[in-house]
């Protein structure tokens, strides 16, 4: 494959057409993390929400020392909340440790349930143990999505002594919060844990079903390693 043309592209990220923008920034995933930043950076204050939530996120998966502020910044500052989401997210991708305690102020402190949401997937990625207190406290939301996300981070940070917590979703009538459950008793080697897998096995819904027949094969796996 030929390498892109970096000139060429600067040049298309000045393009009055957002679709040629958008385009030049797909074009980056074929460039170097160093050499893609500069350019990325180009469009964060893009007139086009669309090119602007692509650059976010682009930060996230081309990591320069540099992204970490950048996000940092967006996701404390910027007035679109799409794009505060945006920015939870791409911390949460950079795994960075240093992002807890800013992701933690956003889920208290954000009022759109999108960038609450998107914070705490991040604080799953990052897989800090210290997370547990507040996506405890996320499992009390009345939005199903908050729920799911922080049964889904429970499982990631490996959080055993939450066991007891996210089992009560496990008749949960939102489908999806019951497989999230499914897939985080997974990591979460307790007898609880199996005597709840063993039950969504039966569950109504196949994808539940499913998830729950894959983490008990895990808890198997972890427990008797070859």
């Amino acid at each position: 494959m030929n390498h892109p043309n970096l000139a060429q592209i600067s040049t298309q990220l000045e393009s009055p057409n957002s679709r040629d923008r958008m385009l030049a920034l797909a074009s980056l995933r074929h460039v170097s993390a160093e050499e893609a930043v500069p350019l990325i950076k180009k469009v964060l204050d893009d007139p086009s929400l669309q090119v602007r939530s692509m650059a976010v996120f682009a930060l996230g998966i081309k990591q320069t020392p540099e992204c970490y502020p950048i996000l940092v910044r967006l996701l404390e500052t910027d007035p679109d909340y799409g794009i505060r989401a945006d920015a939870a997210g791409a911390l949460g991708y950079l795994e960075d440790a240093r992002a807890f305690e800013t992701l933690v102020r956003t889920f208290y402190e954000d009022t759109q349930w999108l960038v609450r949401f998107s914070a705490a997937v991040a604080l799953g990625n990052i897989k800090d143990p210290r997370a547990r207190e507040v996506l405890t406290q996320a499992l009390n939301s009345d939005e199903a999505v908050l729920q799911q996300a922080a049964i889904s981070a429970l499982g990631e940070i490996k959080a055993v002594e939450s066991v007891d917590d996210i089992l009560r979703f496990a008749q949960s009538p939102d489908w999806l919060v019951r497989q999230r459950l499914a897939e985080a008793l997974g990591y979460l080697p307790t007898d609880k844990s199996i005597s709840a897998l063993k039950y969504l096995e039966k569950d109504n819904n196949s994808q539940v079903a499913e998830a729950a027949s894959i983490s008990l094969q895990r808890l198997q796996e972890s427990s008797n390693p070859v």
